[in-house]
Formats: structure tokens, sequence, C-alpha cells
């Protein structure tokens, strides 16, 4: 099966391109973003050597999805999406954090968690928890947004006094992530899953918050299954999710973690056609609708047709 692992367009008054871990953004003329969702897959801040098909389509209809879903929250950036795997939008100022909310002790806190760290961003985390438990409340964890690397976690403190945002829309940010946890996690639980962990990015627009990127997709969020939860908690085995995070445990399993002197193992075609099918079951689990595969004889050429009729349209 054919993957989209980049792309080199040349759309009607583009301004510039920005090569993302797995999205490629178009800045055209009048703030017009053209946002290109590749099938590239990045784990540890590395991008993988081999696209998985399909998975540009997955992230973009899934983000799609529950940016519509949230718009009575928080405004955001999305107008149009013409082509499976693009989204078209409004070009934002982005604000440098990215708004990581956890609602159980998974992945990164799991395992700092670990290590014996009880203080995460700056949030105490309560004794006793075994990996995967759910927290009392839901705690948010930013990230900073790192141009290239590793994203580095940072407290609420850190984040007023390096002036990052100020004060008054840092909250906002809060108030935000928390209300769009609170809506991913209702709307998971109409489909049997259970939202553990996302993020958020936003951005400025006329000095007004906007939500920018995608929400709530297999690449941004972690899932757990609903059904069978308490029971694999009380025996101690790990959850059946949907997430990239199998990816990573995969990558850990064959001596990779992003740390310096390793290196990064390729991943069989069959291990990809697996990746594949995981996100196409996550699409389907979460929107209840059955995935329609785009055509993938020439992504490239089908994006630029779609995109020409769009921009001649608009």
């Amino acid at each position: 099966m054919k993957a989209l692992t980049n792309s080199s367009f040349n759309f009607k008054g583009q301004q510039s391109v920005y090569n993302g871990k797995v999205r490629d953004v178009y800045h055209l003329d009048n703030e017009v973003l053209v946002m290109v969702a590749s099938d590239r897959i990045s784990a540890f801040d590395h991008i993988l050597p081999k696209g998985i098909p399909f998975k540009g389509q997955v992230l973009n209809q899934v983000a799609t999805l529950f940016l519509k879903a949230t718009e009575d929250i928080v405004p955001n950036w999305l107008v149009a999406t013409p082509d499976a795997n693009v989204a078209v939008g409004k070009a934002c100022e982005p604000i440098r954090v990215e708004m990581v909310i956890r609602g159980y002790l998974a992945g990164h806190a799991a395992r700092e968690y670990s290590l014996g760290k009880r203080i995460l961003c700056g949030v105490e985390m309560p004794e006793g928890m075994k990996e995967n438990d759910k927290f009392p409340e839901p705690i948010i964890t930013p990230a900073t947004k790192a141009e290239e690397g590793h994203d580095e976690d940072i407290s609420r403190e850190e984040i007023l006094s390096q002036n990052i945002v100020d004060e008054e829309i840092y909250l906002q940010l809060e108030d935000y992530t928390r209300r769009l946890f609170q809506r991913g996690t209702e709307m998971a639980a109409e489909r049997g899953l259970i939202l553990v962990d996302t993020k958020y990015e936003f951005g400025l627009l006329n000095g007004k918050v906007i939500l920018i990127d995608e929400i709530h997709t297999p690449d941004s969020s972690r899932y757990f299954y609903a059904d069978g939860y308490e029971q694999r908690q009380i025996e101690g085995i790990p959850q059946k999710q949907l997430s990239k995070e199998f990816v990573r445990q995969w990558l850990i399993e064959n001596g990779f973690q992003g740390l310096e002197g390793q290196t990064m193992p390729v991943m069989p075609d069959e291990f990809v056609e697996v990746v594949s099918n995981r996100y196409i079951e996550l699409y389907e689990k979460i929107t209840g609708a059955s995935f329609q595969r785009a055509d993938i004889n020439d992504i490239p050429s089908r994006i630029e047709q779609n995109l020409e009729r769009y921009l001649s349209n608009s």
C-alpha cells in the first residue's frame, strides 16, 4: 500500500511551507493555511522511516469531527476539508505551549511516576497509584512546543515567569483545556472508549484565543477501551488501548527511545499494516462510521486537484 511521506506542493498564492513531524503546513495569501496530514509517524520526537497508509486521512477526518463538535466551547482555525488528507483554515500566531491534560496515570506520566517522581509540571500526583489508574481529577501538565527535538515539561509558574503568555490568557487556556477534555471524554464514553490523556494547541487571532492543529486524534490522544478496564486494573494487566503507544512500546522493545547512540529500527511491512489497521479501527470506533478509504494510487495528484478546485471556488 502507498503512503504519503512527504509533500512539495506549490499552491496558488503560496508564501511559505513548514514541514512538521507529521503535517506540512502551507501559508497562502490572505492568511490562509493549508495543512496536509501526511502518513508519516513519529515517536520519541523522531520520524520513523516508513509511512503508515491512511494514517493522514484518519488524523484529518477525526480532527475535523472533533473541531466541529467543540466550536461551542472555543473558536477554532478550521474552515474546510477539501481533501481526505487536507484541512484549510485561518493562520494564527501559535502560542508556544502544548496544553497536555491527563485523566489517568499513563504514558509519560506513568514513566515519571515509576521513577519515584510525584510532581509533574508543578502538579502533585497522589501516592499509591498504579499505572493506568484514574486521577482524582484530570491534571494539566503543559509542555513547551519545540521547533525540533524533544518538547519539554513546564509548569504554570515557569510559563508565567518566562512571559510565554500573560496570566489572563494562560488561565483561559486552562479553562478551555478542561472543557475540551470533558467534551472529548463524554464523546468517547458514548463509543465505549476512555479518553485517557490528550494535548491541545492554541493560537491568537486578532488577540483572541483560537484552537489550532488537531484534537482527539490517535496521535495527540490516548484511548482505552472502557469494557474490561476495571478488571484489567484489578488483575494488573495492560489496558487495551487505541493510540500510538503500542508503536512506542514496539520501539522500546527494539532498543529505541530516541536517546543518543540508539539506532531507529525499521518496521517490517507486516507491522506497518498492523499500525494502519489500528488507526482505521480507532476512526471507526470513535466516529461510529465505516472508514472510506481514499484513492491512494497517486495521492499528491489527488490532493493538488482537490485543492486547486477548492481555491478557485473560494
